[in-house]
């Protein structure tokens, strides 16, 4: 039965929402192309059309339970009660790597192909968190693999880092599908891991990369072009120390990428740091 073309619509967008951005044959790339438009960075933010498009990003993926009204986006996100364990319980990073790998509270783990824990040095006194794995992190199971990725690894050259002496994770353990914004409720799941994933390293220095990652992180409802270029203390949340973390919000690579003109800008948040981490000599082993 010939299908009608409102029908074709529907099932493409479902394919979409289940992940299967990618064609096989000549019309390879139909969604991750925009007529006259460059290749979009696997692990930038996918934004589709608000209307007239082929996704609908009205319907959540899963909706939260019911939570008391409170102000800012860290504030606002409830977690969920679905761990089996308090992650208080959970004492090294491996742990906390295999009770992520079997939490199914979080849906975005029923569409990604893998995990994406963490890269660089668990031993490192400076940590970075950026917001989502993108296509080719999905792939691998690491973060910032892809080409914002390797945008990042440049930005750390430029002062002497490397993945050696630094750690890197993001606020979402798996890929959204399309690269689309997290939702809240997707943020909401993952946090208290995040949280106690800080915890648990005891960075000397933290570097939240993007919007998403600073509000949730620092749990306010300011945008990261006011946030960046400043540090602000982060009292860890998830047990360990309660001595606050000299945190610096910062424009996330794949922004760069769609945005040349702020490099300069990100270029002098990479001086702060590395001005930080020079007069903490924050590179030293940690205590």
């Amino acid at each position: 039965m010939e299908q009608t073309p409102q029908q074709l619509l529907a099932d493409l967008e479902w394919q979409v929402h289940a992940g299967a951005d990618e064609a096989i044959g000549d019309v390879a790339g139909l969604v991750r192309w925009g007529a006259g438009s460059k290749k979009q960075d696997a692990g930038a933010m996918y934004s589709p059309p608000l209307a007239g498009g082929l996704v609908n990003t009205s319907t959540p993926v899963y909706q939260p339970p019911p939570s008391p009204p409170a102000s800012g986006v860290g504030a606002g996100i409830v977690p969920p009660a679905h761990h089996s364990q308090p992650l208080t319980s959970i004492h090294t990073i491996d742990d906390l790597r295999t009770a992520l790998q079997s939490f199914d509270g979080c849906p975005l783990k029923q569409t990604a192909m893998n995990l994406v824990f963490a890269d660089g040095n668990p031993s490192a006194s400076v940590m970075f968190i950026g917001e989502a794995p993108g296509e080719d992190e999905d792939r691998q199971g690491k973060p910032f693999v892809g080409v914002s990725g390797q945008l990042l690894d440049r930005m750390l050259a430029g002062v002497g880092l490397d993945r050696d002496n630094v750690y890197i994770s993001n606020v979402i353990f798996w890929r959204p599908p399309g690269n689309r914004s997290p939702t809240d409720a997707e943020i909401a799941a993952c946090l208290p891991f995040v949280e106690r994933h800080i915890a648990l390293v005891k960075p000397k220095i933290l570097v939240l990369m993007g919007g998403v990652a600073a509000k949730t992180i620092l749990r306010t409802k300011e945008g990261i072009t006011r946030l960046r270029g400043r540090w602000v203390d982060y009292t860890p949340v998830g047990g360990g120390s309660d001595t606050a973390i000299p945190c610096l919000p910062i424009y996330h690579p794949a922004y760069l990428l769609r945005q040349p003109a702020a490099k300069r800008q990100a270029w002098n948040d990479i001086l702060l740091l590395i001005k930080k981490v020079n007069d903490t000599n924050a590179l030293k082993n940690k205590e």
